[in-house]
């Protein structure tokens, strides 16, 4: 049996970044980290289009945790003791700088992942970790204040074993046998399937600032929202027309507010667009206007409200005018028709795609199991969690790797104590 002080399971972004924090601030202590597969940091490398999405730039503990559907409670404390500037500065320490893009995204200036993998490399070999490739955990077991973990390649022992393989029906399986309970994992970031000509072959077309409402809200009795989650099923922000149908922000922000109640729906249920953010009695007033004001023109050509001109010709076709009628020639149920279009477009959605190469989960140990001060199982001492192989997960935008960081930050501040 091979003896360790510190066993963290899973090498991904939680799992080094605990690891290489441990091994600093404590040189005396034998880390070692067991990955299943033969390469680590998979998912760092993919991230963000290659480019490594690594935090988000919003700096306020109680803003950060809205972006998180599963977590925004429990993670309040945490971030105030490791938070966005906390993941800044380590990462400049190490010589990586990073940007803030437009959009609040944060990415190494280098715009490549392959310069956090080389940091954490580098680092985890500078402080003595060792990095086992090929180590399939199969099982976990404790004796007296000893863990045992069996893997493909051997047995390891530990008095204290971090558990940070993401979303891992396996891992879930032998936590479960641990006596932890686990919240069904169901898809959390995901693109929405529409067949509909209104979007039909106009692919690449944004909209830029929709607001789109789930409809048939979720009454009490059709499931258990809170009331804070039925309000949260409608967003804002951009919306990028697809071969498939839609997605952009606001389509991943519902994605993720919904995911356990979409799931329940077999992802088939009716959104709402708003394509101009205006009330249907006030762009009805502004149609009215411009029937005056551009009498002779034709309705097709004339696009309004900053509209893409594709998405503007699909809407006013779809208010049973022809590419020939004219602005003059409207008549109150066309207006009225073309208003509706604008701003409470309906639109079934049936079924849901992967968002890139962001595989995200909702679902993972029972947050009511962990104690968040150290990210510690209330069941046993010794056993710590961190990154999503817990019931929290977030919107896009750097926010999930922002999870990790802080969550194996304390891990690795209490166990090097």
């Amino acid at each position: 049996m091979i003896e360790k002080d510190i066993i963290i399971v899973g090498g991904g972004a939680a799992g080094f970044f605990a690891a290489i924090n441990i091994a600093e601030q404590n040189p005396d202590l034998k880390v070692a980290i067991l990955e299943r597969g033969k390469e680590v940091l998979t998912k760092v490398k993919v991230s963000g289009g290659g480019r490594c999405n690594v935090t988000h730039a919003e700096f306020i503990p109680q803003e950060l945790v809205q972006n998180y559907p599963r977590g925004e409670k429990e993670l309040l404390g945490p971030f105030h003791k490791f938070m966005t500037g906390d993941t800044i500065e380590w990462f400049e320490k190490r010589g990586v700088a990073l940007k803030i893009e437009d959009d609040g995204r944060m990415f190494p200036v280098s715009n490549s992942s392959q310069t956090i993998i080389d940091c954490f490399l580098n680092e985890a070999e500078k402080y003595q970790v060792e990095v086992l490739m090929n180590h399939s955990v199969k099982s976990i077991q404790k004796e007296a204040d000893l863990f045992e973990i069996e893997t493909t390649q051997g047995v390891f022992s530990s008095k204290k074993i971090l558990i940070a393989t993401g979303s891992n029906p396996k891992i879930w399986k032998l936590l479960e046998d641990l006596g932890h309970t686990v919240s069904q994992p169901v898809p959390s970031l995901f693109t929405f399937n529409i067949k509909d000509e209104r979007i039909q072959d106009i692919p690449g077309v944004v909209a830029q600032n929709v607001e789109i409402t789930v409809l048939n809200n979720f009454s009490p009795s059709k499931g258990e929202m809170s009331q804070r989650d039925r309000e949260v099923l409608k967003s804002e922000g951009p919306l990028l027309i697809t071969h498939w149908g839609m997605s952009a922000p606001s389509i991943l922000k519902l994605s993720a507010f919904g995911a356990i109640e979409f799931a329940k729906r077999d992802y088939k249920f009716e959104i709402e667009v708003n394509f101009i953010r205006q009330a249907f009695e006030d762009c009805l007033d502004v149609l009215k206007t411009l029937k005056q004001d551009l009498a002779k023109k034709t309705v097709f050509k004339s696009t309004q409200f900053d509209l893409p001109k594709r998405l503007w010709h699909k809407l006013v076709l779809a208010s049973n005018m022809t590419a020939e009628t004219r602005w003059a020639d409207l008549n109150k149920a066309q207006l009225e028709a073309l208003a509706a279009q604008l701003t409470k477009a309906v639109f079934n959605v049936d079924g849901k795609s992967t968002f890139k190469e962001e595989f995200v989960t909702a679902g993972g140990i029972n947050l009511k199991e962990v104690n968040f001060k150290t990210f510690e199982s209330k069941l046993h001492k010794g056993l710590y969690f961190a990154g999503e192989v817990l019931n929290i997960d977030a919107v896009t935008g750097g926010f999930n790797f922002q999870n990790a960081w802080t969550g194996a930050y304390i891990v690795a501040q209490n166990i090097s104590k």
